[in-house]
């Protein structure tokens, strides 16, 4: 009998968006319960301080002031510790939420932890993906193996905002 990986959860629009209890580079919890009656941007990236996952944070940052007003909050999600992510954001002035799950249930519970292809091997790792939570916490948006550059113009465009 052969072992086989679980197929990898895709989330659609319509279903409830996973619940999470998350530190942030301060480690102060961070709760998308609490954030319920906005929209929240969820998204999912590999590792705080690296090119294409600094460009991303880069450009939410930029972006975070009109999502606010648009109704829109920040959160990003990595395996990183809390440590490494404050490091970040010093590092890089960003000015947006990001969380810690170091075991990365949160990101397998969202379909962004399995295997990808890397240098053209397929690896265990983390998939550059973002969601868009509604109000009420289901899915309205979810877009898997997004490119780091050029994501979050997309993203506002997508929402009507540029």
């Amino acid at each position: 009998m052969s072992e086989t990986a679980p197929a990898p959860v895709r989330l659609a629009p319509g279903d409830p968006a996973p619940d999470f209890t998350l530190p942030d580079a301060d480690g102060t919890p961070v709760s998308l319960a609490d954030r319920r009656g906005r929209r929240v941007i969820v998204y999912c990236y590999p590792a705080a301080l690296t090119p294409g996952c600094t460009t991303q944070a880069v450009d939410f940052t930029a972006a975070a002031g009109e999502l606010a007003e648009a109704g829109l909050d920040i959160i990003g999600i990595s395996p990183d510790p809390p440590e490494k992510l404050a490091r970040f954001r010093e590092q890089e002035g960003l000015g947006i939420t990001l969380v810690s799950d170091p075991d990365k249930s949160v990101l397998a519970a969202y379909g962004a932890f399995g295997t990808k292809k890397l240098y053209g091997k397929e690896v265990q790792g983390v998939i550059r993906s973002t969601f868009v939570v509604d109000a009420e916490g289901r899915i309205e948006r979810a877009a898997y193996n997004v490119k780091a550059t050029g994501h979050v113009a997309k993203l506002r465009r997508d929402l009507g905002l540029g």
